[in-house]
């Protein structure tokens, strides 16, 4: 791999993050009110959506996930960039961003299993997509230290 070209990680992160953003965008537009109900095969996305648990400090959980995806969608974007091809933070930054949304996600699915009772199938691709993203995550970020070795080797020779 060229020393300059970005982890094809981060790509496909890049586009995770962007499935992820529609998804959480849904969600939260049905919980800001802006829709009278959520399109769900699975029939429990009414009944999670307006649990105690779509909430976290007032804020809806949907909201919080869109702005995760968000993040990680402009890390993977500024990721790819020439200039930032090589700096290990930004790989650092997503795989623990998409780490904590993945122990999240895996926090909010044991709710809807055990507690609720009820399965919301936008919330289930969410979470696939997040512990998709830092699966990715890792292999970027190995990606980056072999990178980071690879620019170090090439400079002392």
């Amino acid at each position: 791999m060229d020393p300059l070209s970005p982890p094809p990680s981060r790509l496909a992160i890049a586009v995770a993050a962007l499935l992820g953003i529609f998804v959480a965008g849904y969600l939260t537009i049905y919980n800001l009110g802006y829709l009278g109900f959520v399109q769900c095969s699975t029939g429990g996305c009414e009944t999670v959506q307006s649990s105690q648990y779509a909430m976290i400090l007032g804020t809806p959980v949907a909201l919080v996930g869109l702005v995760g995806y968000v993040l990680l969608f402009a890390l993977a974007i500024i990721g790819v960039q020439p200039r930032w091809v090589a700096e290990r933070w930004i790989a650092i930054a997503i795989a623990l961003l998409s780490g904590v949304g993945t122990a999240f996600s895996a926090y909010l699915t044991y709710l809807e299993a055990a507690v609720i009772h009820a399965w919301c199938q936008w919330c289930v691709v969410s979470a696939i997509l997040m512990t998709l993203i830092f699966v990715l995550s890792l292999v970027g970020l190995r990606s980056s230290i072999a990178m980071e070795r690879q620019i170090t080797t090439s400079s002392e020779g």
